[in-house]
């Protein structure tokens, strides 16, 4: 398998740079194997779903990460963005900075008067900041000084506004840590919620703090040489005793959004049967995979090329994928984070 099998063409028009709203109003591609191709809506998945199907949500909340300051020198200073990528053991944050060559290791960059933060390393093209702020203090000064850390193909549109800090954040997400949207959850409101538990369908939760190489591109010719970026999740014995509970009814496992589906199968791999696990993931899901836990999947459209694009050739195949697309482009679905949504049923 090549990279150039997972590509496709997209009018620039197609790629939401804002949700819809009410976010349930989304238009939904429903996929059944060997059937045709269903277009409704996400409002209707309580008329779509069965009774006893357990939808796995990512609970992660995304940090507002995206920082603008300064870099301060005796004769010159520099304009210097910052993208908070991950947090170290020794409390030290992985970030992204831009440009990372106008800044050198030792140098302080101010956010403002009391609000700073020093470059102690540089890694990967990446740099390692410590902060004058205490862990608890530093969450408080994003809620007031951060912004949003939008995808590429938003930011290059726009900025992110006041707006971005409810719509790029799921009505779950409690857990600080990720610094990219589980996006399949964005269409999901409360009245939606209420109406799939009247059918009997239930909820479960996983956290996968997604990271910004969710983006990245890959870069080699032959898929199986690409190497995943690691994202810190966890699957708890609540959640998997509902997972036992459904697969016990015949109830079917339906993970919203392809984080959440990455985590319950690391589960499975880890421990051979879906144990209670928490740590670093990698898992990379291309076609050969074999799905243990899964039987359908919520997710959104995806970038020409990427890893996601490989995830969902994997759990339908690579020529329906292919047809889904063209079915979706044809038909004017919007595309990406903002984008509406599929439902894929194996």
């Amino acid at each position: 398998m090549i990279l150039d099998d997972f590509d496709y063409n997209l009018p620039n028009y197609l790629i939401a740079d804002r949700p819809i709203s009410p976010r349930s109003s989304s238009r939904l591609l429903v996929v059944k194997k060997l059937e045709s191709f269903c277009d409704s809506k996400v409002s209707n998945l309580p008329d779509i779903l069965n009774i006893n199907d357990l939808l796995v949500f990512n609970d992660t909340k995304v940090l507002q990460s995206r920082l603008f300051g300064f870099r301060v020198r005796e004769s010159s200073k520099a304009i210097i963005n910052v993208t908070l990528l991950s947090e170290n053991e020794d409390n030290s944050w992985l970030a992204l900075i831009k440009p990372l060559r106008k800044i050198k290791v030792g140098e302080i960059i101010k956010f403002n008067d009391f609000f700073s933060a020093t470059l102690i390393g540089k890694r990967d093209g990446q740099g390692v900041l410590n902060f004058n702020l205490t862990k608890s203090s530093l969450r408080s000064a994003l809620l007031e000084f951060g912004s949003m850390p939008l995808p590429p193909y938003i930011e290059s549109q726009r900025k992110a506004d006041e707006r971005d800090k409810v719509d790029y954040q799921s009505i779950f997400a409690r857990n600080d840590g990720a610094v990219a949207a589980p996006t399949a959850s964005l269409h999901f409101d409360s009245e939606l919620i209420a109406r799939l538990r009247e059918k009997g369908v239930q909820s479960a939760f996983v956290t996968l703090h997604v990271g910004a190489g969710t983006f990245l591109p890959v870069k080699v010719t032959d898929i199986k040489d690409h190497k995943m970026h690691s994202e810190w999740g966890e699957v708890t014995e609540t959640t998997l005793a509902k997972i036992r509970e459904t697969k016990a009814r015949g109830g079917r496992i339906i993970p919203v959004g392809t984080t959440a589906l990455r985590i319950i199968e690391t589960a499975f791999l880890k421990g051979g049967i879906i144990t209670p696990w928490s740590g670093m993931t990698d898992i990379f899901i291309y076609p050969g995979f074999k799905f243990s836990v899964s039987d359908g999947l919520i997710t959104n459209f995806h970038l020409p090329k990427s890893t996601l694009m490989m995830l969902v050739s994997a759990f339908i195949g690579s020529q329906r994928t292919r047809d889904l697309y063209s079915h979706a482009i044809k038909n004017k679905y919007r595309f990406f984070s903002y984008g509406d949504a599929c439902l894929l049923l194996r």
